[in-house]
């Protein structure tokens, strides 16, 4: 065991190599809470009981139990049509952008945020197709509206039901409801009009991706493989009839690893060899149906219908990809999916090279050819969002009508006898979905994300072992020597910025976990209400504007947008000044007298 006088520094270290860890990518944020619980195991500074009792903390069992609810009401109620029914007959952008993240935001404070921009983001960017408004001009005020709406409410998003499972396991008071919905309503409201009023003008105007893709087929390239048995087998690429393909033109070659390009005239083709075209989709399958042997790649041919045209369908690679730094090969993505990967984009620019040995990242935009089943093989998987391509409508039935009407009389009741906590309430509306078979066992096991849960359990055992090693008194205690003579606010604007900036760059989740010990141990050592402290942290936590990678819903927009991370700071920055600012001057009136 450590010596107690040592241990605030190596867990300050230790957390320090996991920010390092996070930021850099070196590790998954999962594995890397992970490795930071086990090492304070060995050092005795946790002891097993302490890390376990994560697990039983119903405020993280609250989280997963909504993002299983919010999996069920995307699939089987009509939300597509609801959305129909708000935006339909709008055609005025200014006004559609008012509408849209104003009714996304409400959405957002009762349900995942997360889903929520994935179900949006084809259909808002089909009306900005049908209006001749690019998507980069519409989707980053639609990521913009869930996160803030997520703060009206405790289970609007994980920061909120995070910090109040630290509120409980410290027999702190849990955040009210109250204080959420008039922070959380005055900067919604206050973003969402300056979204609209001015901060649009900052958003960049760029081309839509599927538009682009239609438009300048020649930037993108589909694989295709010279067969065992193919008659160009020995032949140069003009005798093998390869030059002056009408819509097509062969770009490389790649031949045991070695790249062919530019590609000669005079090369001889082998049985094998890959070649790369760009061009038009379907003069690819007309060199594919011309008989010369020169086919898709064979590993599980996709079951498409070989039709005149081919679809396209874009995707986004979600945070939570599980095979980090693996190529799409190794992925095995055509037998996973069904679905063929034709280009990949990342930071708005096409990456070249076989697509195969591509390392796709969370955040890359990927362009598919589907197979039949790729609907349903990406439903039972999380690791891709589908962005442009309108599903059928869900039908009503009344199965689903008969489960909101048992979901809405059960709530009454918990409510009428005043049984009401958040959990026992969450646990009777999953319970009557699994009845009614609005979820199944493998949606469950779908939906559920160890990584998650991993971060959330861990996220409370690093918070536990800062507090427990007085690392947090040794921060406070400079936050108050440097900032008191400044008054309260001043304590409170830095807490809000060191939460801001650890949010942009390891997400909410590190952020609380490093900022509730500090405001926790601050508020001890003054002796003071701690409710505006822990708003204050919450809110600034949830301020994930300024980075892409800094929340998932960010991630969802960036490939479909077109953005860079360029846009997100011009963007972002401004919104996050106003943001805090308002946060911090609505907690002031409400908590003024205290400070």
């Amino acid at each position: 065991m450590l010596p107690v006088s040592f241990q605030p520094f190596f867990v300050l270290a230790i957390i320090g190599l996991t920010f390092i860890s996070i930021y850099l990518n070196w590790l998954r944020p999962a594995v890397s809470f992970l490795l930071a619980v086990v090492i304070f195991l060995i050092a005795g500074i946790l002891t097993p009981q302490e890390v376990l009792s994560g697990f039983g903390n119903d405020k993280i069992a609250s989280i997963l139990l909504l993002i299983l609810i919010t999996a069920g009401i995307r699939k089987n109620f009509n939300l597509e049509r609801l959305f129909d029914y708000i935006f339909g007959k709008t055609q005025s952008y200014s006004v559609f952008l008012f509408r849209m993240m104003s009714q996304v935001a409400i959405f957002s404070s009762m349900i995942n945020n997360t889903p929520v921009v994935a179900l949006m983001t084809p259909y808002v960017m089909n009306w900005g197709k049908s209006q001749g408004i690019a998507p980069s001009k519409l989707l980053i005020p639609l990521s913009f509206a869930t996160i803030m709406g997520g703060m009206l409410t405790v289970i609007g998003t994980s920061t909120n039901l995070l910090l109040n499972g630290f509120l409980d396991s410290y027999d702190q008071d849990l955040m009210k409801s109250m204080d959420l919905l008039l922070v959380g309503g005055a900067v919604t409201v206050t973003g969402i009009l300056f979204l609209t009023l001015y901060g649009h003008r900052l958003l960049p105007n760029r081309e839509d991706v599927i538009d682009h893709f239609n438009r300048n087929k020649s930037e993108y390239v589909v694989e295709t493989v010279v067969s065992s048995n193919s008659s160009v087998i020995g032949k140069d690429i003009a005798e093998a009839g390869l030059r002056n393909l009408t819509g097509l033109y062969l770009v490389e070659v790649v031949r045991n690893q070695e790249i062919h390009y530019p590609v000669d005239p005079a090369l001889k083709l082998q049985a094998g060899d890959v070649l790369l075209f760009a061009g038009q989709t379907d003069k690819i399958i007309d060199l594919i149906k011309s008989n010369k042997g020169i086919n898709l790649p064979p590993q599980e041919d996709l079951d498409v219908a070989m039709g005149d045209k081919i679809e396209v369908v874009e995707c986004v690679v979600a945070s939570n990809w599980t095979l980090v730094e693996r190529t799409v090969k190794d992925y095995r993505f055509r037998e996973r999916y069904n679905a063929a990967v034709i280009a990949v984009q990342r930071a708005g620019e096409k990456l070249s090279g076989k697509i195969g040995d591509i390392k796709l990242k969370p955040g890359d935009l990927i362009l598919i050819l589907p197979g039949r089943s790729f609907f349903e093989k990406a439903d039972l998987n999380t690791d891709l969002y589908v962005v442009s391509s309108l599903r059928d409508q869900i039908p009503s039935s009344r199965r689903n009508v008969l489960a909101l009407v048992t979901v809405a009389l059960a709530v009454i009741t918990l409510v009428t006898f005043q049984q009401t906590t958040l959990f026992s309430t969450l646990i009777v509306i999953f319970s009557i979905m699994v009845g009614f078979r609005l979820i199944t066992n493998s949606e469950i096991k779908r939906e559920l994300d160890l990584n998650l849960i991993g971060i959330l359990v861990f996220s409370l055992s690093i918070g536990l072992a800062i507090i427990k090693t007085d690392a947090a008194s040794i921060i406070a205690d400079g936050i108050i020597s440097t900032l008191q003579p400044h008054g309260t606010v001043a304590i409170i604007i830095g807490l809000m910025l060191l939460a801001n900036v650890l949010t942009s760059l390891i997400g909410n989740v590190g952020a609380i976990s490093i900022t509730f010990p500090l405001a926790f141990t601050l508020t001890e050592s003054l002796g003071v209400d701690s409710a505006p402290y822990y708003l204050a942290i919450a809110y600034a936590a949830s301020a994930t504007f300024i980075t892409p990678i800094s929340y998932q819903t960010n991630l969802i927009i960036f490939g479909p947008g077109g953005y860079r991370f360029s846009d997100f700071l011009k963007v972002g920055l401004p919104v996050t000044m106003l943001y805090l600012t308002v946060a911090l001057t609505v907690i002031w009136l409400i908590y003024g007298h205290t400070f």
